[in-house]
């Protein structure tokens, strides 16, 4: 099987895709976080580890990115993201 290859948000490295968390913001404007599904929408990619999670939150990658103005999801999404992580 072919790795495919995305680049995380919180610290610009490019890995397989299957070592990172996806985010991704659907039609209905919502965000879901959702490392193996295949839902259509725009998405990004970050590493598994807290301190690429804490440069992708600190650096609003998720509302410039996604391009997502609704910020009740994105503090949902950032607070389940932290909680993902040891």
């Amino acid at each position: 099987m072919r790795e495919i290859k995305r680049k995380c948000q919180g610290c610009y490295k490019i890995q397989d895709r299957s070592l990172m968390i996806k985010i991704t913001k659907l039609s209905n404007d919502l965000l879901k976080i959702n490392p193996l599904s295949h839902e259509l929408g725009r998405s990004i990619y970050v590493c598994k580890n807290a301190e690429c999670v804490r440069n992708l939150i600190k650096k609003n990658k998720i509302k410039t990115v996604l391009k997502c103005k609704n910020l009740e999801e994105i503090s949902r999404i950032e607070e389940e993201l932290k909680k993902m992580l040891p």
